[in-house]
């Protein structure tokens, strides 16, 4: 499981299957939109397309696509997340804004469940992992 830092840099890297959906606990967002909004989004999908507030992280994405059909890409990925529950604003709550931190995601540890077997056999393996180092 994974904690994503940044919605731009997140979003592109599950477009670009380098990380899988499932493998998202959450991303902690410093943005404050609604992707239901189409004038949030259409702000959200410039400045990261083209820049001008933020980096513009996905200026590289789907080269040759026009940027409707990029928009909806990326837009239906973070609709995604959103309805699950996957993104978290903290913005939306005490006007917080968490800094920009050089890496964008943590690697959650599982913990022991002797109900699950797969869970289980991850805590033995990263158990055995320790005890080597």
């Amino acid at each position: 499981m994974k904690v994503g830092l940044s919605f731009s840099r997140c979003i592109r890297d599950i477009v670009e299957c380098r990380v899988d959906y499932d493998d998202v606990l959450v991303i902690i967002a410093r943005t404050d939109f609604d992707p239901y909004n189409d004038n949030h989004w259409s702000s959200i999908f410039e400045g990261y397309r083209k820049g001008g507030l933020s980096k513009p992280e996905w200026s590289g994405a789907e080269p040759g696509q026009e940027d409707d059909a990029v928009s909806s890409i990326y837009r239906n990925v973070t609709i995604r997340l959103y309805d699950g529950g996957k993104i978290h604003q903290p913005r939306q709550f005490k006007n917080a804004h968490p800094p920009r931190m050089p890496y964008h995601w943590l690697d959650c540890i599982v913990t022991p469940d002797e109900h699950n077997p797969a869970q289980q056999k991850a805590w033995d393996n990263y158990q055995l992992i320790t005890d080597l180092a």
